[in-house]
């Protein structure tokens, strides 16, 4: 028996047991005639002790041990002397009596300690290391609970789980597909799914109206802290409902999340159109912690013989609290910083309402103070407050403004990790129009319903058309969205149409879902919740890899085992790809 017990276990109610224990070793301290060694599992860490004047043979063995060795010690349950209140072991330790070396190991390239001394990159190379460290295992075990809890919740409303294929058919919309080649069918590809979208809608035709899967989906596309090119998502469809059935069910379902694990109550669910976040935050996903919302200055500033301002489609601004007292040094630091090409804004203006009531702006001689007060007054700001505007193409200055907004919110402490905000935005734009290929493109997917009020518009104004879908946003960050899906053969045909799929096309794409609609098919809606995000959500972090075991880094490399990597030629000719063999020798 390699242990009796787990190194997080044991309590002063042990005392005299004599057990078991088997992990690594944390660290040993000696003391001339007592040597400590501190084993540790992923349950806990537990203290043993080796006495020199009672064994010294045991003990010098002790001092031997080197940080990661895996050991299994016997010996007796004692209260410590020295008691540590830090660790629920601390009221006892091991008096060892035997001790066995199961494996020796080299000095590891980091600490494994909750403060490591390891960079991203070497953690990720020796990723199997970092996942013994506290906070990383204290992180999957947050996803495992969520997990749990989800499947809980799901099964009690009566959704079964289905498991749908990997090796898929690649299609044109979304984002680039990840594509297996087929050694059975020549010059042939799978996809590996972006989402389960159109099994899940078959699986509506064929009668499981409340299907879930917790499951993984692959997009090539370039990665960020919130992106992987493997993630997971809570995948879920619902036959016979209506978009408020939708957001009902998945409403109960954060909420029981929330409560089960994080004991977090959750009231409000808000619901706000897509219109109005992006004219008030500039977002569709808008992080309603905090206000600073979005106010238009045009009224008040434009047409006033200041081109920055008169030669723009909007000017837009926020009211900072209590920052009036900002220096020059930190206002120029906030102008470099709009100006990063990641943001794009050509400069920031700004007016200062001092406590006095008196008027400071980085434009003092274009306007008089008389016209800055009419901005405080439009504006709502108070003495002690910061007005901070940018100008340009509106949905320029909205993108530019956000992040400004979110800066801001961060840098006053308004953007409270252990506060969650969540809320459902809705009323989408159902496509979007695209400049450079001149066609109208799906804003969600093409099987999105339009709302019902909207299908007269299809034809004479698609553009107007409001989609019947939903994002649910926590903190700023979009959870996961849905929608309501077209379930009708010909409304589907014409929205294919619209995308610019000629009928071959969409024959060649997707005739079966099209069939299948032919065969009674119910109205049906769902949604897919960012597992990975939410796992992240929940644990107060911005990173989703700090939630997944084996990630891949911002180059979509697993540098661990080193992929993707080159294949034998032998697999080029088994999968009729020499020709690309070819061209990598040359």
């Amino acid at each position: 028996m390699h242990r009796t017990h787990t190194c997080g276990e044991l309590r002063a109610e042990h005392a005299g047991h004599s057990v078991t224990l088997s992990g690594w070793v944390q660290r040993t301290r000696d003391l001339g005639g007592m040597t400590f060694v501190d084993v540790r599992d992923r349950y806990g860490l537990t203290q043993l002790a080796f006495n020199m004047d009672s064994n010294q043979a045991l003990c010098l063995s002790a001092r031997k041990l080197g940080r990661e060795f895996v050991i299994k010690a016997t010996g007796l349950v004692k209260i410590r002397e020295s008691k540590n209140a830090q660790i629920p072991t601390g009221d006892i330790e091991i008096e060892v009596t035997q001790l066995d070396v199961l494996n020796a190991s080299k000095t590891p390239p980091f600490t494994i300690e909750d403060n490591t001394d390891g960079g991203d990159d070497l953690r990720m190379q020796y990723r199997y290391l970092d996942l013994r460290r506290k906070p990383v295992q204290l992180n999957l075990m947050l996803r495992h609970r969520l997990s749990i809890e989800t499947r809980k919740y799901l099964d009690g409303v009566e959704f079964i789980e289905v498991e749908t294929p990997y090796l898929i058919k690649s299609t044109p919309e979304g984002a680039r597909d990840f594509v297996v080649p087929s050694r059975m069918n020549p010059g042939q590809f799978y996809a590996l799914p972006q989402s389960p979208q159109t099994f899940k809608q078959l699986l509506m035709v064929s009668g499981y109206d409340r299907y879930y899967q917790i499951v993984k989906c692959f997009r090539d596309e370039d990665l960020r802290a919130d992106r992987q090119p493997e993630f997971t998502q809570i995948d879920c469809e619902m036959a016979f409902v209506e978009q408020e059935d939708v957001l009902q069910t998945f409403e109960r379902l954060v909420r029981h999340l929330f409560k089960k694990v994080l004991d977090v109550d959750i009231d409000a669910f808000p619901r706000m159109t897509y219109d109005d976040a992006m004219e008030r935050y500039g977002s569709d996903k808008p992080d309603v912690r905090f206000g600073m919302e979005f106010v238009n200055f045009g009224p008040v500033t434009q047409g006033q013989g200041f081109g920055v301002f008169d030669n723009t489609e909007a000017v837009l601004g926020v009211v900072a609290p209590g920052c009036a007292n900002y220096t020059r040094k930190q206002l120029d630091a906030l102008t470099d910083w709009v100006k990063r090409p990641q943001i794009g804004a050509k400069g920031l203006v700004y007016c200062k309402i001092n406590e006095d009531g008196s008027f400071k702006s980085s434009v003092d001689k274009f306007f008089a103070a008389d016209k800055q007060a009419a901005w405080a007054a439009h504006s709502g700001a108070k003495a002690g407050d910061l007005i901070l505007m940018l100008s340009g193409d509106l949905n320029h200055v909205r993108r530019q403004l956000n992040e400004l907004r979110l800066h801001m919110g961060s840098a006053l402490g308004l953007r409270d990790p252990k506060v969650f905000k969540p809320l459902w935005v809705v009323d989408f734009p159902l496509l979007e129009w695209d400049e450079d290929t001149e066609r109208y493109h799906a804003m969600h997917h093409p099987f999105t319903s339009p709302k019902p009020e909207h299908f007269d518009l299809i034809d004479s104004d698609p553009g107007a058309v409001r989609a019947n879908a939903y994002d649910m946003v926590i903190n700023g960050v979009e959870i996961g969205g849905g929608s309501i899906r077209i379930h009708d053969k010909a409304i589907q045909a014409r929205m294919f149409d619209l995308l610019g799929f000629t009928p071959e096309e969409a024959e060649a794409q997707f005739g079966f879902l099209m069939n299948a609609f032919q065969y009674g098919a119910p109205p049906h809606g769902g949604l897919a919740l960012g597992f990975d995000r939410l796992c992240s959500l929940f644990g107060g972090s911005d990173s989703i890899r700090d939630f997944i075991a084996f990630p891949k880094n911002n180059s979509g490399r697993d540098v661990m085992i080193d992929a993707p990597s080159p294949i034998h030629n032998e697999q080029y000719d088994e999968l009729y790809l020499r020709s690309t063999a070819s061209e990598n020798e040359e």
